[in-house]
């Protein structure tokens, strides 16, 4: 077939369906409507999500950052009632560690909830190191910061950085709590995995192994020395009273003063105290 025999047939059936449009346009009217709304309705849906989540995404990152800066300012307080008051204000991370709880609770992000729930673990163990708590409070605070690392680890799958941090974080949750073979089990973990071989919490956790053992050691303080006792002196060891209480009823006992004071040196009569006189 010559071509322009191919082209005068490629027109024909053109033109035909030109012709045919309007009707056909008419017959399915009704599909065409709803085709066309469907695809519009995807398109905006679609956009508004994209942006809603971007909106979402950038509140959340100003709320986040608000509660590390809590946290920061929170620590600057304590030092600054210690410097200045002498007060123990270590309750005061408290709070921002409940809002960092809630915040990777809530959020739908989860590289941003491991974050905030290692930061929540730090503040934990933070309030604890400014403050002197007693042993059992010291558990339980270091036990729920071990729950938040053990989390933030397990939504952090998929990135080597804040996986390893929230690795080594239980390892100095387990020394902190006396436990070492668990605490260098850890530390090797971070240490020894290639994956996290380029993060910052595997030079620490190199660094804590070699270092680790002086920290096992238990530290003894050498008693305070006893005050010195303070002598009473009793009975014979005591002074004698060499001039006895003035007492105008009675004369002066002059062999009580030194022998080179004669009485009419002193210059003060014998009976001057004798009543009548």
């Amino acid at each position: 077939m010559k071509s322009d025999h191919r082209h005068e047939l490629k027109t024909n059936e053109l033109a035909e369906w030109l012709g045919n449009l309007p009707e056909w346009t008419k017959e399915n009217l009704s599909t065409i409507i709803i085709v066309v709304v469907v695809v519009l309705a995807a398109g905006a849906i679609y956009g508004w999500r994209l942006y809603s989540k971007n909106v979402v995404l950038v509140r959340e990152q100003t709320e986040f950052t608000d509660l590390i800066n809590q946290v920061s300012g929170g620590k600057m307080q304590i030092l600054q009632g210690q410097q200045a008051q002498g007060r123990d204000l270590s309750f005061i991370l408290l709070q921002p560690a409940n809002n960092l709880l809630n915040f990777a609770q809530k959020t739908s992000h989860k590289q941003m909830a491991a974050l905030a729930l290692i930061k929540r673990a730090e503040a934990l163990r933070a309030e604890l190191h400014y403050g002197s708590p007693d042993e059992q409070y010291s558990i339980k605070q270091t036990n729920l910061a071990k729950d938040s690392y053990t989390e933030a680890f397990e939504k952090s799958s998929k990135n080597p950085t804040l996986a390893a941090a929230a690795k080594f974080g239980l390892g100095l949750c387990e020394e902190e709590l006396g436990n070492f073979e668990q605490a260098r089990q850890a530390y090797r973990e971070v240490a020894e995995n290639s994956e996290l071989e380029n993060t910052l919490a595997a030079v620490q956790a190199k660094r804590r192994l070699e270092t680790m053992a002086d920290y096992e050691k238990k530290v003894v303080f050498m008693p305070a020395p006893k005050p010195p006792e303070t002598v009473t002196s009793t009975g014979s060891d005591q002074l004698p009273n060499i001039i006895p209480p003035f007492n105008i009823y009675q004369p002066l006992q002059f062999d009580m003063l030194p022998e080179s004071i004669e009485p009419d040196q002193a210059n003060i009569p014998v009976d001057a105290n004798v009543p009548g006189q």
